[in-house]
């Protein structure tokens, strides 16, 4: 088993994600209720948008935590690599 790889922001992240999966089940239960196409469009689209900023934030605190922590230990192509998912 490898060593956890934890930052200071992660007990952060883990909330907004959890706040993100109660709204995802929100939105499931519009679907499951028949509401109108366009509430739930409009409130998965708001999962979505959370969903993505939370990998942002995720992404540059790796890069920033591993740019200022390990320095040269980061190579170029793991930078790359992760920066893709932005």
């Amino acid at each position: 088993m490898t060593n956890p790889h934890l930052h200071a922001s992660h007990p952060a992240l883990v909330a907004r994600l959890k706040r993100a999966d109660g709204h995802l089940r929100a939105v499931i239960a519009m679907i499951e209720a028949g509401k109108p196409c366009l509430e739930i469009a409009q409130q998965m689209q708001a999962v979505e948008k959370a969903v993505r900023n939370a990998k942002r934030a995720l992404i540059h605190d790796h890069m920033d935590h591993c740019l200022d922590v390990e320095g040269s230990e980061m190579d170029r192509a793991e930078l790359r690599t992760i920066a893709r998912y932005l």
